[in-house]
């Protein structure tokens, strides 16, 4: 049987959950997510739990923060005047907004938070900072 080995093309269905028990993201019911193993397209955890895995194997796994979207970094929380907002945009929280950096980078941001005078955007990535657990199922390697 072919294990799943760095540069193979796997297709897997998953289902990632949360600590509590809350899912954050499946491919059942829907088509399976295929990706390049080593390619870096999904999280290192993610690619070194399907390492070695045969078509039809299923596992759970559960990747530390540092192996998935990484820790939960302050400095990337920003409060800004809500006037820095252009008047026609709409600030809700939890709306995905992008900002330019100087060196011209265009970040994703959350707004987190709103006030009269403020607006706070966080550039974490949602899950930062979050153990993530996976039911794995390999479903073919080519």
């Amino acid at each position: 049987m072919v294990q799943a080995k760095s540069g193979d093309t796997v297709s897997v269905h998953y289902t990632g959950t949360l600590e509590d028990g809350t899912a954050f993201d499946s491919s059942e019911g829907g088509e399976p997510l295929e990706f390049a193993i080593g390619s870096g397209n999904v999280i290192p955890g993610f690619e070194q739990a399907v390492l070695g895995m045969n078509p039809g194997e299923s596992k759970t796994v559960t990747i530390p923060a540092d192996d998935a979207y990484g820790p939960y970094v302050e400095e990337r929380v920003l409060i800004v005047e809500r006037e820095q907002i252009p008047a026609d945009m709409p600030i809700d929280i939890g709306a995905q907004l992008q900002i330019q950096q100087e060196g011209g980078t265009v970040v994703p941001v959350i707004i987190t938070d709103i006030t009269e005078k403020e607006v706070t955007l966080d550039a974490n990535h949602p899950l930062a900072g979050e153990d993530l657990t996976f039911k794995i199922t390999l479903v073919s390697v080519t």
